[in-house]
């Protein structure tokens, strides 16, 4: 399984660390949802390899919020991304943003959940965006999603 943030945001930037903004939940959805045994810190990002899991962001200029990022761009991600996958061969590719994968990936009537087309040989899931300025999902929303996927996997 590989996780697809948008972007890194200024903090996960100045950090090296995915998701490590304060507030950000993709860490505790992640643990809740049963994918890891425990609550991992940013700083343990790279005790997912073992479980099977990998993170990484469709584009990789950080930014204060998703949305400054220009259409261009997450196109470009896009495909960027894709590349990714078929070289690094996972099974299942999670888009952690509905939005960004809608416009990165040309699918303007996404929702959440299992996607029709592959992307680069993976099969792809989207997520909500975890991060605290998505006030559309509560952190039990999140890990009730999260589980979904795993569930399928």
């Amino acid at each position: 399984m590989l996780f697809a943030g948008i972007n890194p945001s200024l903090y996960s930037a100045a950090t090296g660390h995915h998701f490590a903004r304060p507030g950000n939940r993709f860490w505790p959805a992640l643990h809740r949802s049963g994918f890891t045994p425990r609550l991992l810190r940013p700083a343990e990002q790279d005790a997912l390899l073992p479980l099977g899991l990998g993170v990484t962001n469709v584009v990789g200029r950080p930014t204060a919020r998703a949305d400054e990022l220009t259409r261009a761009e997450l196109v470009a991600g896009a495909r960027d991304l894709a590349e990714k996958v078929r070289r690094w061969r996972p099974v299942w590719l999670a888009v952690v943003g509905v939005t960004a994968y809608r416009t990165g990936f040309d699918r303007p009537r996404a929702t959440f959940g299992p996607q029709d087309e592959p992307v680069g040989g993976a099969r792809v899931w989207v997520l909500p965006n975890p991060s605290g300025l998505n006030a559309h999902f509560q952190l039990d929303d999140l890990a009730a999603e999260f589980a979904r996927l795993r569930d399928a996997t």
